[in-house]
């Protein structure tokens, strides 16, 4: 195995992890991972990180160090690379010192260390696919996130049986820099973390490791408590994009149904890339009383969202401010929006802030998490018949133009091109009959060959996600819920 371990030190040291210096150190801790007293040099191997990992993997497995799944790899690989991953004093003292040449150079640097680490998986990230719809509204983003590994069921046997703990207490403590993780926990010995001060409390600020877009980062808080959307909310976002004006900034609302997929710990996502909602212009102009000073309106967007934009962050702030608070409390019954029923409250907003040169922007989207008798997964949530392509919670980057879609639609999509090739009754395969509707549907508008039956499947699925988004306006984009959402701006 010395050859792969050689190969692994020659990354360290080409990508900054260790120095020249620290090499002998740094072997003897990789074979104590590996348990071996000595390695036999077997040459020279160069390889990519993921082969030199996985070499190293099998051995491990073929030795009985640790079970052949997906996960018991992916705890051990960590723990390799932890070993060659530096102390956090030095990466943060390291990004300080980049900070004061630019922002920018700070976290260009931190991306790339936290790719060099393995914690974001540059390999399993090839592996998405992404295309863009040009739709009513803009081009929107679509991807099938294949980089979190299927647990096979080894595995999932493997973490049911593994002791729980309340340790860490969720995957955005800050207590896992560094964890050893556990079958039902990820490894995190190669994360190090970046704090941050946001509206006078401590923060922190990493990068994701399954990023959907460029220089994907959360940003939370160091105290485990709820997600909360109030007047500290935009603070804390203005705060931080005056930090870093190069990136944007949202929340996730903080109600179910309309909220991310962790609403048990207060954060944010963040990132340097501008989505279709960022791009989408003002339609409707909007001015409100004291508030002058401040640009402000109705974008033109599927959601249901109001733009504020000027100078002085404290004026956006405080409009942001009287806009949450009046959606908290608004009911208007004709167009089924209701602020609470039988003492469940329904409104809240998905705030999100970037730079534009010196101006300061806040984009708040109204959501309301309303459940009916027709709709028992929620009113302003993709409605049933689009829950083959998209089921899951509208949350942030949703919001904002970024279908992320279930894995399991790669396949699906490639056994519908060729089960409408060769004329197959869809409904009589368990796989494929949840999507029989909506091929028959596309059957009526197009002419399906092998030439182009993948392109219109995704073209399709852009409309799908569209339609998703509509689903999810409270106001809608026809004459009577757009005077809807004016009524509400004049109660402003």
């Amino acid at each position: 195995m010395r050859v792969y371990l050689e190969a692994l030190l020659d990354y360290a040291v080409n990508v900054g992890l260790i120095l020249k210096e620290d090499r002998i150190f740094a072997f003897n801790r990789l074979l104590e991972i590996m348990q071996l007293d000595e390695a036999e040099d077997a040459g020279y191997v160069e390889a990519p990180l993921e082969d030199i990992l996985e070499a190293l993997c099998d051995d491990a497995c073929r030795r009985g160090l640790i079970d052949d799944n997906a996960v018991a790899r992916d705890l051990f690989d960590t723990k390799l690379m932890g070993a060659l991953t530096p102390f956090p004093h030095e990466v943060r003292a390291g990004f300080a010192a980049l900070y004061e040449i630019s922002p920018e150079t700070a976290t260009g640097w931190y991306y790339r260390f936290s790719q060099d680490t393995n914690y974001i998986r540059r390999d399993r990230i090839r592996k998405d696919q992404k295309w863009v719809y040009e739709g009513a509204y803009g081009p929107l983003d679509i991807t099938i996130n294949l980089s979190k590994p299927e647990k096979d069921p080894r595995a999932i046997a493997a973490a049911r049986l593994a002791p729980q703990s309340g340790y860490p207490q969720c995957l955005l403590c800050e207590t896992n820099e560094g964890y050893a993780g556990r079958m039902n926990h990820p490894a995190r010995q190669n994360l190090r973390l970046i704090p941050l001060r946001l509206d006078g409390a401590e923060w922190y600020f990493q990068y994701s490791p399954y990023v959907y877009y460029n220089e994907h980062c959360i940003v939370f808080n160091s105290r485990h408590v709820p997600m909360k959307v109030d007047a500290g909310s935009f603070r804390r976002l203005l705060d931080f994009v005056t930090l870093f004006p190069h990136y944007f900034i949202g929340s996730n609302a903080d109600l179910p149904i309309v909220g991310g997929s962790i609403l048990s710990h207060d954060h944010f996502q963040g990132g340097r890339y501008e989505f279709a909602m960022a791009k989408a212009p003002v339609e409707t102009p909007l001015r409100f009383r004291s508030f002058e000073d401040v640009r402000a309106g109705v974008v033109r967007w599927p959601m249901s969202v109001i733009r504020i934009t000027g100078p002085d962050r404290e004026r956006l702030e405080a409009l942001a401010e009287r806009i949450l608070e009046a959606w908290r409390g608004y009911t208007d019954e004709s167009v089924s929006v209701f602020a609470e029923t039988d003492g469940a409250p329904h409104n809240t907003v998905t705030p999100i802030a970037r730079r534009r040169g010196e101006d300061y922007e806040l984009d708040l989207v109204l959501r309301n998490n309303l459940c009916t008798e027709e709709h028992p997964l929620g009113l302003f949530h993709p409605h049933a018949k689009l829950h083959h392509i998209k089921k899951e919670n509208i949350g942030l980057i949703e919001v904002m133009g970024l279908a992320v879609l279930p894995s399991r639609l790669k396949t699906e999509l490639e056994a519908l091109s060729r089960a409408i090739l060769e004329g197959r009754d869809l409904r009589a395969d368990a796989d494929l009959e949840k999507h029989a509707d909506w091929v028959e549907e596309m059957k009526i508008r197009h002419r399906f060959t092998e030439q182009n039956v993948r392109q219109i499947l995704r073209d399709e699925v852009g409309l799908v996600f569209q339609q998703v988004l509509e689903d999810a306006g409270v106001f809608k984009r026809d004459e009577a819920g757009q005077a809807a959402f004016l009524r509400f701006a004049e109660t402003l």
